[in-house]
C-alpha cells in the first residue's frame, strides 16, 4: 500500500475512540475522518438509510436484521463500542406493576421497537414470566410526542401488537398520566424520580446485573462498526486495520483509566469501581473479536428469532468481516500509535 485511503467513520466519541479521533492511533493505510456525532440514532439512520459515511458505528441488531433480510451493503467488524445491562431500564407505575408478572397484558412504551435495548430488556422480561404475546407495545420518543428517529426498520416475521404514539405527549408523560403502564428502551423517561410511584422495576439493578453476568456471561451488546462492503471488496485489508486500530484505541484508553494519580473520570471512587471491574470482567468488559463474544452474540441472535425480528438466525461468524491477526497487542499489527 503506497497511498492511504481515505474513509470517513462517524461514532459517539467514547472514551475508547479517543485515542483513534486524536490521531494517536493511526490505522494502517488509511486516511481516517474522524467525524464526532452525539447521538447514536443520528448515526444509524444516516448510514442504514443512506450509506452517508464509508464506516460508522450501528445498532448490532438492526445490522443483524438488515442482514437476514438479504441486506448486505454493510458488512460488520467485531467491535461492540457500546455495552450496557439493562435490567435498570424498565420503569413502572408501581401502582399497576409491581413485579415483572404484572407486566402481562399491559401497555409498555418503547422508543422503537427493533432496538436493541428492547431486545434485550424483553428477553430480561421472559425470563421473568412475562409473556411478551399479551403485551401492547406503543412506539415513540421518551421525551417527545414524536417518533423516535428514522430508522429503516425491517419488516417482523409474524405480527406483534405495535401502535405508534399518536397521543402528542411523549412516553414518560403518558408513564406519568398512567395511559401506558411502563416503559423499556435506551433511555429511562424524566418521570422517573419525580412522581414518586414511577420506579424501576428493578431497583437493586446493579447487583441483578452482576449476577446476571455471572451466571451468563453476558454483558449485553447494543453497538458494533460496520464497512461498506464494496470498500471491503475493493481493499480485502481495510476490516483488519480498522479492527485493529480500534483495538488499539481501547486499549490506549483502558490504560489511562487506571493512572489515578489523578482521576481522568468525574467518578470519585474509581479506585474502587477499577476494582469491581477486575472482579467482575476480569479487567477488561469491552473486550472485541467473535470468539470472546460468542455467547453475547448468539443470545442476541435467539432473541431476534424468538422476538421475530428474524425469520433464520445467521451464523455468527458469516455476520463479521474476517479479521486477520486477532492477538493483537498496542503498536502490533496494523496499527501505529504515535507516543
Amino acid at each position: 500500500m503506497t497511498s492511504r485511503v481515505p474513509l470517513s467513520f462517524a461514532s459517539i466519541l467514547y472514551d475508547r475512540m479517543q485515542p483513534l479521533q486524536a490521531g494517536e492511533v493511526r490505522p494502517d493505510g488509511l486516511d481516517l475522518n474522524f467525524l464526532t456525532l452525539n447521538h447514536p440514532r443520528d448515526i444509524f439512520d444516516r448510514m442504514a438509510g443512506g450509506k452517508e459515511f464509508d464506516a460508522s458505528e450501528l445498532s448490532l441488531s438492526e445490522y443483524i436484521c438488515r442482514y437476514a433480510a438479504g441486506h448486505r451493503d454493510l458488512v460488520a467488524i467485531p467491535v461492540f463500542p457500546s455495552r450496557a445491562f439493562r435490567h435498570g431500564f424498565i420503569a413502572v407505575n408501581s401502582r399497576t406493576v409491581r413485579e415483572p408478572r404484572d407486566l402481562n397484558s399491559k401497555k409498555i412504551g418503547v422508543q422503537l421497537y427493533t432496538m436493541t435495548a428492547a431486545v434485550w430488556i424483553r428477553a430480561v422480561l421472559q425470563q421473568h414470566s412475562v409473556d411478551l404475546s399479551t403485551v401492547q407495545w406503543v412506539q415513540g420518543s421518551m421525551e417527545s410526542g414524536e417518533s423516535h428517529g428514522r430508522p429503516s426498520v425491517m419488516p417482523l416475521t409474524k405480527p406483534v401488537d405495535i401502535v405508534q404514539n399518536s397521543s402528542g405527549q411523549s412516553l414518560s408523560q403518558l408513564l406519568e398520566d398512567g395511559a401506558i403502564d411502563a416503559t423499556i428502551g435506551a433511555d429511562l423517561p424524566h418521570c422517573l424520580g419525580k412522581a414518586s410511584y414511577v420506579k424501576r422495576l428493578f431497583p437493586d439493578f446493579k447487583e441483578i446485573e452482576k449476577s446476571y453476568f455471572k451466571q451468563t456471561g453476558i454483558f449485553p451488546i447494543m453497538h458494533t462498526v460496520v464497512i461498506r462492503r464494496e470498500l471491503c471488496e475493493k481493499h480485502p485489508w481495510l476490516a483488519t486495520s480498522l479492527y485493529n486500530a480500534l483495538n488499539d484505541s481501547k486499549e490506549v484508553a483502558r490504560i489511562r483509566m487506571r493512572f489515578l494519580d489523578c482521576l481522568r473520570y468525574m467518578l470519585p471512587w474509581l479506585a474502587h469501581e477499577l476494582d469491581e471491574i477486575d472482579d467482575v470482567f476480569g479487567g477488561d468488559p469491552f473486550v472485541y473479536g467473535v470468539d470472546a463474544n460468542r455467547k453475547t452474540l448468539e443470545a442476541l441472535v435467539d432473541a431476534l428469532h424468538l422476538q421475530a425480528m428474524i425469520a433464520e438466525k445467521p451464523r455468527i461468524e458469516d455476520l463479521f468481516a474476517p479479521i486477520r491477526g486477532q492477538n493483537w497487542k498496542v503498536g502490533w499489527g496494523t496499527t501505529t500509535i504515535t507516543r
